[in-house]
């Protein structure tokens, strides 16, 4: 910050006739003068403090245009030229995630580079793929150089920001390379021809140029990673499920094994029923509450004793996790370490830091999971005088039932901790963690209690027919009232969002198509055949009649009593008298019994209507939300997009840097059976598989057919394919996806430790499936076979995996 100055800023930008430059400081704007060939002034006298600023373009009254992020300004001096550049979002977007700036190519702290005595311009640009044994350095012509002799290493102590302040007496020629951080040996020197520094500083002024970024060939840094969720894994020291404090020994497996990146499910509280149910973790009570089933009992009061361990032994012998009792016993235990240490707890420092940071939430949450146990269901509607939230009936609920609702506050402290503790430790092995967002929450949750306001519990939020499911799904969330939540800035999703930034580096949007439109079912349907796209554009009725669809007198329309499905039309639930064409209408009777030129007539409205006429209208849906969403957070953002895909998706992903999912047996292309990972984009995660498909080696034994043309297409096998899927041909299939451009290759787990005979999995392959989308109410209890202290033990698996990680040229 500066005080009492005067101060130009100079930028170069072209702009439209009737645009102009306003330079913003805190509330106050100045109109920037153009003084030629693009560049825009403005001159302040005697300004009192400035620590960051932004450029906006205006035309007349509107602001048209805004920078992506504000610059920041540094110096002592009186008199300060600035010349700029605009911040447009970084064509390299993932690498300014936290997952890059805070664990892949993390710097160790440490104090800025001294300044040089009586610097006067400094030179400032974000560069933010060069790695961590790496430095940006400058060297030139002219006595500060020594006529290109002298290299001088820049400031990273703000990465992905550099700095470097010098004397300048006289103008020079200058260029930035790449050195080895330790020798300063040149890696790489930046494209281009030299840079000229010619403006020089009056007596007393400082030059900051900051209106450039340093051209360097592309460095396109890969890595690898294993997904798997915190319930399927094993240790020693686990209860029968896995926990948060397993990931310490994952990310020892993975460090080992030269993978950057841990990707898990939801592991937010999921406790409903009481019954194995709750086991889908897709389903939380809560969006910001951690799931207690994680917490490792000894690390939060329980007694380690004899008792405890025989429990323990006998939980972690099953094959599979015992929900029920699993989370019965670890609730008894703790309610006995919480009567006996809770007090304790609750007086120490870092229990009211905690409660202080997150009552907001934790409150309604504490107060929701007692009334669920004194009740017996989720169903607040049946809470008698607490069916309805007001949030001062929750205060004197909380405050009248101290000791109950308290319970819920130690539990998920401990949670908390145990977690951030496992986050700490992933992060000095150099291990991101990659979250999981769940498009939807369910209609018994503290949030629909909390917030009715913000979703629509007339309707349910489900997916078309795709290759997971014939029928389509039926998820039971409400979906969102967008219009009200754009009412305050999207604040519920912007608290979300900070909230999973506390745990992770990277998440992916779990059916990132939610942002743009979602499939709505009515409440009365429970197939996801009779669902609509929200928002859409339906056909009004004299549009279908101008295609040969008469509907009146209820023809080819359901009546909407959530019996009838052989229809070609569904009227829209909000806008009466306009109509989407049932998805799958060609299967039905109605389209059977028309005529061949009705028939067309019928395909042609359908293929506009779910293919076209939407593109520009779910663009412009998605825009209104995405942004703001994502700059409230530094994580690396993933998405979902497989299925039926508008081509609006992949454009705003590209926009946002939202990477990519290719999966090789779910191509994009139609025209395609299987992706081939040589032609995966960069910005992309790829993958073998996901927790909603089979295992490498179930998948191998599916339809015999359809992995004969794998072998001889895609693995360019001759003679009869393999019976089953042998070790050689997970490690071939897995080489390919490692080989691939994709930024990040994330393998199951199950996958990754099938190329070794004597590791995987001995029993039916099926049984390392963790889910099966077209079972309604499955149970998520999946666990890997052998212990993550086993699996660390495998020097020859954990030897071939680096080799391939690294022969591959990933995490390099």
């Amino acid at each position: 910050m500066i005080n009492n100055m005067r101060i130009r800023f100079s930028i170069d930008y072209n702009t439209s006739w009737g645009e102009r430059l306003v330079l913003v400081i805190g509330k106050k704007r100045y109109d920037m003068r153009y003084v030629s060939s693009g560049m825009w002034q403005v001159e302040l006298d005697d300004v009192k403090s400035v620590s960051s600023y932004t450029y906006e373009v205006w035309n007349g009254d509107n602001c048209i245009r805004s920078e992506y992020a504000p610059h920041e300004l540094e110096t002592s001096s009186k008199i300060v030229t600035v010349l700029d550049r605009w911040h447009d979002r970084p064509s390299n977007a993932p690498f300014w995630s936290s997952m890059f700036k805070d664990v892949i190519f993390r710097r160790e702290p440490h104090k800025p580079v001294k300044t040089v005595a009586k610097g006067n311009v400094s030179f400032i640009f974000p560069s933010a793929e060069i790695r961590p044994s790496q430095a940006v350095a400058m060297t030139g012509s002219g006595k500060l150089f020594d006529s290109w002799k002298k290299i001088v290493v820049l400031d990273d102590s703000e990465f992905p920001y550099w700095k470097i302040t010098l004397r300048a007496q006289e103008s020079f020629e200058y260029k930035f390379v790449i050195v080895d951080r330790k020798t300063l040996d040149p890696i790489m020197w930046e494209v281009g021809d030299n840079r000229h520094f010619s403006a020089l500083p009056k007596e007393g002024e400082h030059v900051i140029a900051a209106d450039f970024v340093p051209q360097f060939p592309t460095m396109p840094w890969r890595g690898a990673g294993v997904a798997v969720p915190v319930f399927a894994l094993r240790s020693e020291d686990s209860f029968g499920i896995g926990e948060f404090h397993d990931i310490k020994k994952l990310v020892d497996w993975a460090a080992a094994t030269g993978q950057s990146v841990i990707q898990l499910l939801p592991v937010n509280d999921t406790k409903m029923t009481g019954t194995w149910q709750d086991s889908y973790p897709y389903n939380a009570n809560s969006t910001f509450a951690l799931h207690p089933q994680f917490i490792h009992l000894p690390d939060a009061g329980v007694r380690n004793d004899k008792a405890y361990r025989d429990l323990r032994d006998e939980l972690n012998s099953l094959r599979q996790t015992d929900y029920e009792k699993v989370n019965d016993e670890k609730t008894r235990l703790l309610r006995k370490a919480y009567d006996s240490l809770g007090d304790k707890v609750m007086a120490s420092d870092d229990y009211k830091a905690f409660f202080k940071e997150n009552e907001s939430w934790l409150l309604p949450y504490s107060v929701f999971c007692c009334l669920r146990d004194e009740t017996g269901t989720v169903d607040f509607s049946k809470w008698g005088k607490m069916a309805k939230f007001s949030a001062k009936k929750v205060a004197e609920y909380a405050s009248s039932h101290k000791k109950e609702v308290g319970f819920h506050y130690y539990e998920q402290y401990w949670a908390d901790a145990q977690l951030k503790d496992a986050v700490a430790y992933a992060h000095s092995k150099g291990v991101a963690l990659k979250g999981d967002l769940p498009i939807g929450i369910s209609r018994t949750s503290v949030d629909a209690w909390a917030y009715p306001e913000l979703y629509h519990l007339d309707s349910q939020a489900g997916a078309p027919p795709d290759a997971f499911s014939v029928d389509g799904q039926n998820w039971g969330f409400p979906t969102y009232n967008w219009e009200k939540m754009a009412e305050d800035g999207f604040s519920w999703w912007k608290m979300r969002m900070k909230k999973m930034s506390h745990y992770f580096d990277a998440f992916r949007i779990d059916h990132i198509l939610g942002f743009f439109r979602i499939w709505e079912i009515p409440v009365p349907y429970k197939s996801g055949l009779m669902g609509h796209f929200s928002p859409a554009l339906p056909y009004s009725a004299d549009e279908l009649r101008s295609r040969g669809f008469d509907i009146g007198g209820g023809r080819f329309v359901t009546s909407g009593n959530g019996e009838e499905t052989d229809v070609l039309f569904l009227e829209d639930p909000r806008k009466k008298g306009y109509y989407h064409p049932r998805i799958s209408a060609q299967n039905t009777t109605w389209y059977a019994g028309m005529d061949e030129w009705q028939k067309r007539s019928f395909n042609d409205l359908y293929d506009d209507f779910f293919y076209r006429r939407h593109n520009a209208f779910w663009k412009e849906s998605a825009m209104k939300k995405l942004p703001s969403l994502l700059e409230s957070t530094g994580m690396l953002t993933c998405g979902e997009d497989l299925g039926m895909i508008p081509d609006c998706v992949p454009e705003v992903m590209n926009e946002l840097g939202i990477l990519s999912l290719e999966i090789q047996r779910m191509p994009k292309s139609p025209r395609d059976e299987f992706a081939d990972p040589d032609r995966y984009p960069y910005y992309c995660v790829c993958a073998t598989g996901t927790h909603d498909t089979n295992t490498l080696r179930a998948w191998w034994e599916e339809d015999r057919a359809v992995t004969a043309r794998f072998w001889h297409n895609m693995l360019h096998g001759t003679g009869d394919m393999p019976w089953f899927c042998e070790p050689w041909v997970c490690a071939k299939i897995i080489d390919q996806h490692l080989k691939s451009p994709a930024m990040l290759c994330i393998l199951p787990l199950q996958d990754w430790i099938s190329i070794d005979g004597n590791v995987r999995y001995p029993g039916n392959p099926e049984d390392e499936r963790i889910n099966v989308p077209a079972i309604p109410r499955y149970y998520w209890r999946y666990r890997m076979h052998l212990t993550l202290e086993d699996l660390l033990s495998k020097s020859d698996l954990n030897g071939t995996l680096k080799g391939m990680i690294r022969g591959s040229s990933r995490n390099i």
